[in-house]
């Protein structure tokens, strides 16, 4: 007669429960042999793809995580109206390089580089330009400046949201990055 269904589920319960003692004695025994490298952070690519994110990223319980708030376009033009697209690079690539450039000089600030970005959230606003649709191409030629690049190859995972608006009717862009910092 087979095992009754919770029979079945006490066992494999049993068997989970060994198995991650069994993880976690590995891991003591490598501490304890002396092993205390830090792991490093693991970006998995989309199979297949050349598409330049990834579908996942592992992230060392040795890191330190840095959330970074949004972040919308910077002034360019000054003598341009607050509620004009133009003083703020005008349409959705230039806006998507101003944002990078100042979330660039941000990490930098902190001692971190856009290498060490692990999760982007980017909020696109419809370009009038464009029928009202998001112009993400537009926000993958500014995004391909600063990520998939020789010079900075590491690419983190990311959503990318056609929103209603931003605070501002003028900007098109919000971007927000987690990025990791690795203990030294």
């Amino acid at each position: 007669m087979p095992p009754s269904p919770r029979t079945a589920f006490s066992t494999w319960m049993t068997l989970s429960a060994a198995a991650a003692a069994i993880v976690t004695l590995a891991g003591c025994a490598q501490s304890a042999s002396g092993d205390n490298r830090s792991p490093s952070v693991v970006r998995h690519p989309i199979p297949g793809s050349d598409f330049p994110i990834s579908s996942a990223v592992e992230i060392p319980p040795t890191a330190t995580t840095v959330y970074l708030s949004g972040q919308v376009p910077p002034v360019v033009d000054a003598s341009k109206p607050a509620n004009d697209p133009a003083a703020y690079g005008g349409d959705t690539r230039a806006q998507t390089m101003g944002v990078l450039n100042t979330i660039d000089k941000q990490l930098k600030a902190m001692g971190l580089t856009m290498k060490d970005v692990v999760k982007m959230q980017v909020y696109l606003v419809g370009d009038p330009a464009k029928d009202n649709k998001m112009d993400f191409a537009g926000f993958m030629q500014g995004y391909t400046q600063f990520f998939g690049t020789a010079e900075q190859p590491n690419l983190p995972s990311r959503s990318a949201f056609q929103v209603a608006a931003l605070a501002n009717p003028a900007w098109y862009v919000e971007i927000e990055v987690t990025a990791v910092r690795m203990p030294k």
